[in-house]
């Protein structure tokens, strides 16, 4: 204290003035440490969107996911399956398309690859691998970059049946990022509305969020938490499934030779056509639950034949798939979760009530039958009833 009563006041002074800066400094610092939340400018939305489409793509992507699924109830996914329930995980994707998402949990880690010709999604839990090829579009013969007219006239096409946002200014991994809502103006079933956020400077997706209607917190959402652009080793990106992993095929619609089509075959569909290829008694009403039949699609799944009908319009419609039933291939993440059974007409069947929707397996005659759709239970359970 002596010494500090002794320094001449000009000195003294200076020597606060410092101290204050070294805490000022620190206190950056430590703000920085908490979470700096970077915003980018204000900008319109059609001119965020091209400057996202038209910024230059980074060699590669890795990033520390957050994946949250509030869908099922609590206790319905026991074991903490991490495609149910929600999981932190990692992110790498690649310029040229290819990515691995990797969701880790004590039950083993999920992994969604993309390796450019099909779509594999394990199922840790289920011990299953389900793969779907990826059609690739053709490439135009002269790149050209998005143009402002390009995409005001996509919005336009949009805004007729979707209520769109601004591009709000926002953080999102510690980037600065334009954040878009967009909502259903009519029927859109049990959807509430859906965000997407891309990074502000180099147009990278960093955030997609599903909101049910009525809810302001997500019921599915994918976040980074952490990102950095530079490219990514091959062994990221490859798929890794333990030795005996069952796989399950899921084809596209089933295609038929057809004379003079220049592609040498044709989609099936039609009742009567469908039909044609089945096995078993095609269940398709010209309605159900109130809603007209809009299409019926000859499909393969797993090597298995079987029917997919579409009732409705837009996201409130239902769709139906029907197949063979075989219970040694018709397993997968949901047998391990506890639902609750439902009667159709004798029938004992599994629900699935969630916030965005509802999913109603039964069996019937030796066919395997599944309701799905954005509506309440109730509405699946009555175009059960309607099966015959």
């Amino acid at each position: 204290m002596r010494r500090l009563r002794t320094i001449p006041p000009r000195r003294l002074a200076a020597i606060i003035a410092a101290v204050a800066v070294l805490v000022a400094t620190a206190g950056i610092a430590q703000a920085g440490l908490i979470g700096f939340d970077p915003k980018p400018a204000p900008k319109p939305l059609d001119r965020a969107i091209v400057d996202a489409f038209n910024a230059k793509a980074p060699a590669g992507v890795s990033a520390r996911i957050e994946f949250t699924n509030g869908l099922l109830p609590s206790g319905a996914a026991p074991g903490g399956d991490p495609l149910l329930a929600g999981a932190e995980g990692r992110l790498w994707a690649a310029a040229d398309g290819r990515m691995r998402l990797e969701l880790q949990s004590d039950r083993g880690d999920a992994q969604i690859v993309a390796d450019g010709e099909r779509l594999s999604i394990y199922d840790a839990a289920a011990k299953t691998v389900y793969r779907l090829p990826i059609e690739r579009s053709a490439a135009p013969a002269k790149p050209r970059g998005t143009t402002l007219a390009d995409v005001r006239r996509g919005l336009g096409q949009l805004t007729r049946a979707w209520t769109l946002s601004g591009a709000e200014p926002t953080s999102t991994a510690g980037r600065p990022s334009y954040t878009l809502r967009i909502a259903p103006k009519d029927d859109g079933g049990l959807l509430g509305a859906g965000e997407l956020a891309w990074d502000a400077e180099r147009g990278v997706p960093l955030r997609a969020a599903v909101y049910a209607q009525g809810d302001p917190e997500p019921v599915l959402e994918l976040e980074a938490t952490d990102i950095s652009f530079g490219g990514v080793s091959e062994a990221h990106l490859r798929s890794d499934v333990p030795k005996g992993t069952k796989v399950v095929e899921i084809e596209p619609p089933a295609h038929r030779p057809a004379g003079n089509d220049p592609h040498g075959a044709a989609d099936v569909t039609g009742v009567n056509a469908v039909q044609r290829e089945l096995d078993f008694d095609l269940s398709a009403p010209a309605e159900l639950a109130g809603l007209p039949r809009k299409q019926v699609r000859l499909l393969r799944l797993d090597g298995r034949t079987g029917a997919l009908a579409l009732y409705g319009e837009g996201l409130g419609g239902i769709a139906v798939l029907q197949h063979r039933s075989d219970a040694d291939r018709d397993g997968g993440a949901l047998e391990s979760t506890q639902l609750p059974q439902v009667n159709i007409d004798g029938a004992t069947g599994t629900e699935l009530a969630t916030a965005l929707g509802t999913m109603l397996t039964f069996e019937r005659g030796g066919v395997r039958y599944t309701v799905l759709g954005s509506v309440p239970p109730v509405a699946a359970e009555n175009a059960a009833r309607d099966l015959r």
